[in-house]
Parts: C-alpha cells; structure tokens; sequence
C-alpha cells in the first residue's frame, strides 16, 4: 500500500516538473499580443525647389482609422454649405437680376469677369446692369453716347410722349453698347452699392471654417489611433497597432522646406507581427504648393 502511495506522489512530482519545464515554450500574453499587432515605421522628408531633400523635423503626425479627406466630407455634411439660390432670393433687387445670378451661378457684381462675360442683351434687360451702364457713360460726348430726349415732367404730362421718346432712347443705347462693347468696362464701380458678392463669400468663409474645426475635431478624437512627433532626422514610428487599413496624415499642419509646403493623407496597411515602412516626399504629399501661390 505504501509502495503504491510513493508511486503516485512521485508520479504527481515529475508531472509537476514537467510543466514548469515547459512554461518557458508557451507564449506570455505580452508575446502573444505582439504577434497579435503590427507597427509602422515612416520617414518624412520635403524637397524645396532646386535644393536637397531635407528631413521634416519634430512635426506631429497622426494615426487614423479614417482619411481626413474623408473626415472633411464628413464634417461637411454637419456643416452644410449656403444655398445660393436661397441667398439670391432674399436679395432686394430686381426679378431680371435674380435670374442672371441663377444663371450664372454667381452674386459676384465686380472684377474682370464679370465684365467680360457681360452681353448687350444683360445690359439692356437687367435694370440694374442698364441704369449702372448709362451712369457710367453719359457725357462721354468724344465716344457719342446718345443724350435722352424725353423730360422727367413727361412721364405725367404726356406719358404717351415720354413712352415714345424712352423707348427711341434705349434703341440707340443699344446699338452704342453693341458697337462699343468697351463701353461696359467700369459698370461695376456703379454697382457696388448693390453688390452682394461680398456677404456671400463671407457666408461661405464662415461655413469653411466650421467645417474645418469639426475636420480637426473628429481626426484628433473619433478616428484618431495614435500621434507621434518625427524626431530630428524626419523618422517616426507606431508600434502596437491592431491590423487593419489607416491613414497617415499631418491634417493641416504644412512640412515646411523652403518654398515647399506639404501636407500628407496616405492609406498604410498593418498586418500582425510586421512592420510597415513609409516613406514620405514631395512624390505622395497632397497637392505640393509652394510658397507664394
């Protein structure tokens, strides 16, 4: 009995050291977690014009599971953009006026532009165009710009007359402005006071910057995995990242080398127990701009 006792204890014993003999073989859950995870290691550089690459030094790049350009779309949407149509239509100006910046798709009364584009036929049918263009050339005796012959008391002595006469005044405006289209340059100076193109930028400027602080807002908490700052010779890295597809990106934040101004959004796909490496140049920046433009 006691010899079958000392057998199962000693049997108990070496079961025991076996295991602890083999304890070393099985993966710790830090090991299993590393192979579970994958890293990405990046060097950004930036290359000004007629000068040699040179390392984008202590700038914050970030992790995110969804691209900022995609992030921008969404925060537009939050965001959404003035309705030109529905400014139009709260303008005090004339019907003809409201069609024109339909058509055109623009509320812009000034620069070269809108000159150029303007036809006889805008001129004459848009009241406020045709008051702005004879405005800006009666007198101009050298080029003949026809003189009104009807009288302002006409209109209730004799509308008849004053009817005839008005509508003789505005044929021999358009024959003057459709044989000298010149003559419609400067028109926009006796427009400014109805001018809405100003109010309209600045809607849409005000509407540009909200949306570009909910773009920052939600890549720096919703989509954000991680940020890390390149250190003096433009490397960076990012370890214990879950596999998956991401994004690497400076947001708005320029790599500033001489002229050269970059910016980067570029997908990077983990995979467990790898390593992904970047490398990041004026060839997959976003738009390379240079300064001054």
């Amino acid at each position: 009995m006691r010899a079958c006792q000392l057998t199962r204890t000693l049997a108990c014993l070496g079961a025991v050291l076996l295991g602890v003999a083999l304890l070393p073989l099985a993966a710790t859950p830090a090991q299993g977690q590393a192979r579970q995870t994958g890293a990405i290691e990046f060097v950004a550089q930036a290359t000004p014009t007629a000068g040699r690459a040179e390392p984008v030094r202590q700038l914050t790049f970030y992790l995110l599971r969804k691209s900022f350009a995609d992030t921008l779309k969404e925060a537009e949407e939050s965001e959404p953009k003035p309705d030109l149509d529905r400014f139009i239509e709260g303008l005090e100006v004339s019907k003809e006026l409201k069609a024109w910046m339909k058509k055109q798709h623009s509320v812009d009364l000034s620069g070269p532009d809108f000159i150029r584009h303007l036809t006889a036929d805008e001129v004459m049918d848009v009241p406020e165009f045709y008051d702005a263009y004879v405005k800006r050339n009666s007198g101009d005796v050298a080029l003949g710009f026809p003189t009104p012959k009807y009288r302002p008391q006409d209109a209730t002595q004799n509308p008849a007359k004053y009817k005839q006469k008005m509508e003789e005044y505005r044929k021999q405006v358009r024959r003057f402005v459709e044989n000298n289209p010149q003559s419609m340059e400067g028109i926009n100076m006796q427009l400014d006071a109805i001018n809405p193109g100003a109010r309209w930028a600045q809607q849409q400027s005000e509407q540009r910057r909200r949306s570009r602080r909910r773009t920052l807002q939600l890549a720096q908490t919703r989509h954000l995995v991680a940020k890390t700052d390149t250190d003096l010779e433009g490397r960076g890295t990012f370890a214990g990242i879950l596999p998956g597809e991401y994004w690497l990106s400076t947001l708005e934040t320029e790599a500033v080398a001489g002229d050269a101004r970059l910016r980067w959004d570029l997908p990077v796909t983990v995979r467990a127990g790898q390593t992904a490496r970047v490398e990041l140049s004026n060839l997959n920046a976003i738009e390379p701009q240079r300064a001054g433009k």
